[in-house]
């Protein structure tokens, strides 16, 4: 997959990762693309690691999205505790 693919496949995983996950995340276009690009390969790496399946299979972009959305959750509490002191 070419660098462009990757970024615009990460922008569109995190675009539906921040409207799936409920709450106001503000960020812009460059760390929702970078959040969907990391979640991606984050699922990529254990879905396969774990034998779900296998690269290329469609099944990806949801492990893509729940990656994704699971670091949506990890930024916001990170975001929260900087918050409070």
């Amino acid at each position: 997959m070419g660098i462009i693919t990757t970024i615009i496949v990460g922008f569109i995983v995190g675009l539906i990762a921040r409207a799936l996950k409920p709450g106001n995340d503000r960020m812009g276009i460059i760390f929702t693309t970078l959040l969907g690009i990391a979640g991606a390969l984050i699922a990529g790496f254990l879905g396969q690691a774990l034998g779900l399946y296998r690269a290329g299979e469609p099944v990806g972009w949801i492990a893509s999205v729940i990656g994704a959305v699971v670091l949506l959750f990890v930024v916001g509490m990170v975001r929260g505790r900087a918050r409070v002191r």
